[in-house]
């Protein structure tokens, strides 16, 4: 629920130096690569951040940092290159176009892995780099699909600021995201062969067990990256497919987000003797805005998909990537109002109906050899393109799709270990079972990225004393606040209306977590507010509160919530009573 502002920030700081001089050094004799842009080194950093500060001001030197990428306070021509094509008005080629050989790491190979067309991939580690690169020979034969977008944009209504009319809201800040009406690239062309990235690892062909395609480096003791950048850094790896198909989204996806869970998690929902399917979960978000205005972070919930591939990514029979519609917010948006992240942060969630991609069906080699053993184009500029007819995989081992996606939300989020059961399902559950229910209300999802309970989720419920706690007595259940309103208001089931206007009495922004009977009673609440002073005071200067400090838990706050959950038990004892 804490909105702290991700990444640090460009805090000018004290120094006796001279002011350093903004200056263009070009290295005479040397080639483009070693023109540097940007505060000359003589001077020790802090002082040349003051000097910038002092030449640009606050917000140019926003606008510096942003572009610095390295925070080395010089911009390199990588760096300059978006300021270049807004000059020259001309995109710069990037150096991932379709046909150049990409070069993914994944671990090596015991043997290589036939394929349904007998192709063969070999991996093999790169030299000298102690890293294993996948080494991809340009396959002018190979096969290819076509991938189409189709984007709906975000419902300006759904936002809590719309309420009032935008009041106070610049027109500015929302500009990226207004003027975001279609997808960049309506229609992609793309190897198969990309789609490696999306292969399991070697020694993990395992049906339903994760293993990440981009980890995750960010946990809630790391901090978070910094909100004052405008451009996402160069893809690498399995990063490249990634950022490619986003791409077709809008020009500026950062395949890593600031805050955890990063990246990207796979799993095997169905194996044959020549075919995967595998189920995806990513963690990504966008930048809506350029320089001169300010940053805007549109940070959707997930996208969730799968890919239908060959074992040697030969051929992809299946596609598709999608951010999840049927929660009433899915979206979550930070935007600032100057140079100084922390203190000018905007925040707001909405709704956004559809964003996916899809093959339109299973790729296709360019070129084929007719009866007489002619080359013919599959796909030719006139006449009707060749009809390909696929065998029928036979699958060996399935997984459900919801099982494999539930692994993946576990992998992502620890304390999903504990089954949380949609809002009236979980009082019928505890009802069946004689149990509590441990219910937490809040603005935003509490298990994706649209969320507003991110640090309860990183702390306390997914800890191992209170996740034994939860498994053991309650049964539990995490609604948003704006689906028990419209559960509030309609009248077809007047328990279920009852349940959510008792939860919303007790609740308080941005969480309330309650501990309730089966009859939605509830016995016992707290907000996270209240729940954040309790863990910020130290031990002894909370032993005579309301929630002490168990010595079985090194985690102040984890011992803070099963004290919590405990005397949500007392309270709730003589209710239980046979």
């Amino acid at each position: 629920w804490q909105r702290e502002g991700p990444g640090s920030s460009c805090q000018p700081r004290p120094a006796s130096a001279a002011w350093p001089r903004a200056t263009l050094v070009t290295s005479l004799g040397l080639g483009p690569s070693s023109v540097r842009w940007g505060i000359e080194t003589r001077a020790p950093r802090g002082a040349r951040t003051e000097a910038a500060l002092r030449s640009l001001g606050p917000d140019g030197l926003f606008l510096f940092s942003s572009l610095d990428s390295d925070k080395d306070m010089t911009l390199s021509p990588e760096e300059f290159k978006p300021i270049a094509e807004k000059l020259i008005g001309e995109k710069v080629p990037a150096p991932w176009e379709p046909a150049t050989v990409i070069h993914l790491s994944l671990p090596p190979a015991t043997r290589p892995w036939p394929g349904p067309s007998g192709s063969l991939l070999r991996r093999v580690p790169a030299g000298g780099s102690g890293e294993e690169d996948e080494a991809a020979e340009d396959d002018p034969g190979g096969e290819t699909l076509s991938v189409e977008a189709r984007f709906r944009p975000l419902v300006l209504e759904s936002m809590t600021k719309s309420r009032d009319g935008f009041l106070g809201v610049s027109h500015l800040a929302l500009k990226g995201l207004r003027n975001w009406t279609a997808p960049a690239s309506p229609l992609g062309q793309f190897a198969a062969r990309h789609f490696e990235a999306f292969l399991p690892p070697e020694d993990r062909p395992e049906l339903g067990r994760p293993w990440w395609i981009v980890p995750s480096e960010l946990t809630v003791f790391t901090g978070y990256l910094s909100n004052d950048r405008f451009y996402p850094p160069a893809p690498r790896g399995r990063e490249v497919i990634l950022h490619r198909l986003l791409s077709m989204f809008h020009p500026r996806p950062f395949v890593k987000t600031r805050f955890a869970p990063q990246g990207a998690v796979a799993c095997l929902s169905a194996i044959s003797d020549f075919y995967y399917t595998v189920v995806f979960r990513i963690h990504a978000e966008f930048q809506l805005n350029e320089p001169p205005d300010f940053p805007f972070w549109f940070s959707p919930g997930q996208f969730a998909g799968h890919v239908v591939l060959s074992r040697d990514a030969s051929h992809v029979r299946e596609f598709k990537l999608f951010v999840p519609n049927h929660r009433s917010l899915n979206v979550d948006m930070e935007w600032l109002y100057g140079a100084d992240q922390h203190s000018n942060m905007e925040v707001d969630i909405g709704y956004l109906p559809q964003m996916e991609l899809e093959a339109l069906g299973p790729s296709v080699p360019a070129t084929i050899q007719d009866e007489s053993g002619h080359t013919v184009e599959s796909r030719p500029s006139s006449g009707e393109p060749v009809q390909f007819v696929f065998e029928e995989i036979e699958w060996q081992r399935t997984l459900s799709r919801e099982e494999a996606a539930r692994r993946l939300e576990v992998a992502m989020y620890p304390f999903k270990k504990v089954t949380y059961l949609p809002f009236t399902e979980a009082f019928d559950r505890a009802k069946a079972e004689k149990k509590l229910v441990h219910s937490v209300l809040l603005w935003g999802a509490l298990d994706d990225q649209s969320c507003s309970g991110r640090t309860l989720r990183e702390t306390v419920l997914e800890s191992s004393p209170v996740l034994a706690l939860l498994n053991e007595s309650f049964v539990s259940t995490w609604s948003l606040v704006k689906e028990l309103e419209e559960l509030q208001r309609h009248p077809e089931n007047e328990a279920h209306r009852e349940l959510a206007a008792r939860h919303l009495e007790k609740y308080g922004f941005p969480v309330e977590m309650l501990i309730c009977l089966a009859n939605g009673t509830v016995v016992h609440h707290m907000n996270a507010n209240h729940f954040l002073d309790i863990t910020s005071l130290r031990p002894e200067a909370g032993e005579g509160a309301a929630f002490g400090f168990a010595a079985a838990f090194e985690d102040p706050a984890a011992a803070t919530y099963a004290q919590f959950l405990r005397e949500g038990l007392r309270r709730a004892g003589p209710f239980l009573q046979p």
